[in-house]
């Protein structure tokens, strides 16, 4: 819908028009095999250390794969991927809010979670295909480690981000919602589906995945149990193949920190 090539509206104009927000048109396309490497690559290196940057990342592409890449590629794929190391940054990254978008405190310091539907998590992550990449939006119950929905795009819309937020509150409605500063999270749209729930907004520090600590331990689980295990050759076999694996979390998986409960059990015991 949105016109790149318009001579007469801007990208701006345009997303106001269609009333989303600018920084929802992230989707760059990917040009080459090479760069498709580097991400899977760069994937797994974040995946297994969160706080790496691209520093770190290119010494290890160095050290582990022989690859000698510019870091200025790795920043830009890095872009491209939605992820950043996570110490505070100053430079502007694509999870940064827009700046006419609302943000929250954190909430949750020291707070005990006692029971389901008290805290939920999200955050979007990518997702590695043989042939290119795809980004998963998940809501995450903190008490049970439930994934109450979750949704596959084959980029970073903010479309989807919504409507995986109103197959969540179609299941039931927590006090608190957590998320990072991300633009999607943030957005005025986003937002207004909390409110009008009375949902609390809690929102994370600049680059501090461990405000959100278990949709962090719920991407590293994902991506070495199932993700890079099937890779998975396109957009239709990912979304089954994801959709099975968290079918398999919620249902079969025991968790040691639930006393071997399945996540279901927890989240639906009376």
């Amino acid at each position: 819908m949105v016109d790149p090539q318009n001579q007469y509206l801007s990208l701006t104009r345009q997303t106001e028009l269609l009333g989303i927000s600018r920084s929802s048109l992230y989707y760059e396309p990917i040009v080459n095999k090479e760069d498709i490497m580097l991400m899977d690559l760069i994937d797994k290196i974040y995946t297994r250390c969160p706080f790496y940057g691209s520093r770190k990342i290119k010494r290890e592409l160095f050290n582990k794969h022989k690859l000698i890449v510019n870091r200025k590629h790795i920043q830009r794929l890095m872009r491209l991927m939605g992820i950043s190391a996570i110490y505070p940054q100053k430079y502007k990254h694509l999870s940064d809010p827009d700046k006419d978008n609302r943000r929250f405190s954190y909430l949750l310091a020291g707070l005990a979670v006692l029971f389901p539907n008290q805290v939920w998590g999200t955050d979007i992550t990518y997702i590695k295909l043989e042939h290119g990449y795809c980004y998963l939006v998940a809501i995450i119950d903190w008490f049970s480690r439930y994934v109450v929905a979750w949704e596959l795009s084959e980029d970073l819309r903010l479309g989807f981000c919504l409507s995986n937020l109103d197959r969540a509150l179609a299941v039931n409605i927590p006090q608190i919602h957590n998320s990072d500063l991300g633009s999607h999270f943030t957005s005025h749209d986003y937002i207004a589906k909390l409110e009008s729930k009375s949902i609390q907004i809690s929102m994370d520090g600049r680059g501090r995945c461990m405000d959100n600590i278990f949709t962090e331990r719920l991407w590293r689980t994902l991506k070495y149990e199932n993700v890079y295990l099937k890779s998975y050759a396109n957009f239709a076999e990912a979304k089954t193949g994801i959709d099975e694996y968290l079918q398999f979390y919620n249902n079969e998986r025991p968790h040691q920190s639930l006393n071997y409960q399945t996540p279901a059990q927890a989240y639906f015991a009376r």
